[in-house]
């Protein structure tokens, strides 16, 4: 099969043929249809997440048909379209595990990390890990699995619907999700976005945000809470001042530049700072069916499996409105 590898952090990916993989014991064989491209996988091409297991196949926005199964599993089954997110495998038996907080699993292995993703015509998944997927358009699908499990999280960490103004700061494939349902559910959405974008301040606004400006401007009323999917680490002590006392910071991003020492008063009022790790199958099964309630339509733009260097530098240079989505 084709494939996109990694050999060494830095990259460039390079196209290659490689042995179509075996499913094993517990797992299936994908045939994937689409996959989205994300900033955790600039993270582990820039060598910002430092334990990818190389050569690697980046990619965990997967959305593909089974086409084989290993022993010992019965569903699902061959011809059923699913989704494999960046949570690949749990072990179920550590501490985090047992008291049903798989998402910080001891031993956990993630897709297109630890595990080789979807950057190619065929993929390996724990069929724990896969969901199902009723859906036409592999394409629009794709950003749900991880942008879309990951925002919604976040959202779900910081209080989700009894919040009436949130802040989303970053406004790309995971908030352009995530607004929209925020604004199903009646919520105030100001959108922050890279200084002087106004395009993507634009796009915010057609998706419903009431307001949107630069991450270096202050909101016109204060936010109950705000949810950060840019990875910069300055933005924590600009958002803590911009939420109300008793008031919620969460970052969705796997990574981060360092955070800026900051006074203790915007911190103070009982406001709170915490962030999200990874996902767990509660989140993809509650976000993938209110998806079609909302219902959420993602915005992306499709590239060749060849093309996913190019991909990934229009990500890095904000080039994207929504999500790119790669095309074996």
């Amino acid at each position: 099969m084709r494939a996109m590898r990694l050999h060494a952090p830095g990259g460039p990916l390079a196209l290659e043929w490689v042995s179509r993989p075996v499913p094993g014991p517990g797992e299936v064989e994908v045939s994937v249809l689409a996959c989205g491209v994300c900033r955790t996988d600039l993270h582990v091409l820039d060598g910002e997440l430092t334990e990818p297991r190389l050569p690697l196949i980046l990619g965990h926005e997967i959305v593909g048909e089974v086409t084989a199964l290993g022993e010992g599993v019965e569903a699902p089954a061959p011809g059923t379209r699913v989704g494999v997110p960046w949570l690949g495998w749990t072990c179920g038996a550590c501490e985090p595990c047992l008291a049903g907080r798989e998402n910080l699993c001891e031993r956990a292995e993630f897709t297109g990390y630890t595990r080789d993703g979807g950057y190619a015509e065929y993929c390996v998944a724990d069929a724990r890990y896969c969901f199902p997927l009723p859906v036409e358009d592999a394409q629009a699908a794709a950003p749900l699995l991880c942008a879309g499990l990951i925002g919604y999280r976040t959202w779900r960490l910081a209080g989700g619907e009894a919040n009436r103004r949130i802040g989303l700061y970053g406004f790309g494939a995971a908030a352009h999700i995530l607004a929209q349902l925020a604004v199903a559910r009646g919520q105030a959405v100001y959108a922050f976005t890279r200084p002087g974008d106004t395009r993507a301040q634009a796009f915010a606004r057609r998706l419903g945000a009431v307001w949107a400006g630069g991450s270096d401007e202050a909101p016109p009323e204060r936010l109950d809470a705000a949810l950060l999917f840019a990875p910069v680490g300055a933005l924590i002590p600009t958002a803590l001042a911009a939420v109300r006392p008793g008031g919620a910071v969460v970052s969705g991003g796997i990574h981060m530049s360092d955070i800026p020492a900051f006074p203790y008063r915007l911190l103070w009022e009982e406001r709170r700072l915490s962030s999200v790790a990874n996902l767990t199958r509660r989140d993809g099964e509650e976000f993938l069916a209110l998806a079609p309630e909302v219902p959420i339509r993602t915005e992306t733009r499709a590239y060749p499996l060849e093309q996913a260097n190019q991909a990934l530098e229009d990500l890095r240079q904000g080039r994207l409105s929504g999500a790119a989505v790669l095309i074996p």
